[in-house]
């Protein structure tokens, strides 16, 4: 992609993200006193897709301390060979 069109991209994706904080602080007064007048909870209960997300990133951390130790034990054997004398 030409260089001009990769700024271009760059600042237009910075102004969206710029507008939307705007756009938050504006909004959120108003926020505030919908929510006081509706009385629902600001912040929801996880709901199943926040459930599932959790689930994935436990299962990923155990994953990868698994890889892990298969890898350090794969280098403990090659080290095990490494030092047997060559017969």
């Amino acid at each position: 992609m030409n260089k001009h069109f990769e700024d271009t991209v760059y600042y237009v994706k910075r102004a969206g993200e710029t507008a939307k904080k705007g756009l938050s602080e504006e909004l959120e007064p108003v926020q505030e006193r919908v929510q006081a007048i509706v009385g629902e909870e600001e912040v929801p209960e996880p709901g199943r897709v926040d459930k599932i997300r959790d689930d994935l990133k436990e299962l990923q951390g155990r994953a990868e301390g698994e890889a892990k130790e298969a890898i350090g034990k794969a280098r403990e054997k090659l080290d095990e060979v490494r030092k047997k004398p060559a017969e």
